[in-house]
């Protein structure tokens, strides 16, 4: 299997998902399109936006997949947990402490959750 690269999330609206991640991400979309939307991550690694409705074969319902984001250390889990909550987004798990370490959950418009972690020391 060659180096993973991509990650794909249905949506219900390719439009409102770029408004959402593009100010999430504070970066445009590098290719938009009425059915689909691609942002660029870290180097090598991409996200795309797909409307649901357009799939074939169809996709699942929405809301099935979760994109993890790994930080540096407890203090900037709490700062991001409060950027996110002060921009509105719905938080589903506050800040806990895990086995693997501290980590919270939102949720983007179609309910996929956005974990966000700092791994315990």
């Amino acid at each position: 299997m060659n180096d993973f690269n991509f990650v794909l999330l249905y949506v219900e609206s390719p439009k409102r998902s770029e408004t959402f991640y593009a100010d999430l991400l504070g970066r445009p979309a590098v290719e938009s399109h009425p059915t689909f939307v691609m942002f660029t991550m870290s180097p090598g690694i991409m996200l795309g936006l797909w409307g649901r409705e357009g799939v074939e074969p169809a996709a699942n319902a929405p809301g099935g997949g979760e994109i993890a984001v790994r930080v540096d250390g407890n203090a900037t889990l709490e700062a991001r947990h409060a950027d996110w909550r002060q921009r509105g987004l719905k938080i589903v798990q506050p800040p806990t402490d895990m086995d693997f370490g501290r980590t919270f959950v939102a949720l983007d418009p179609d309910g996929h959750r956005l974990r966000v972690f700092a791994p315990a020391e």
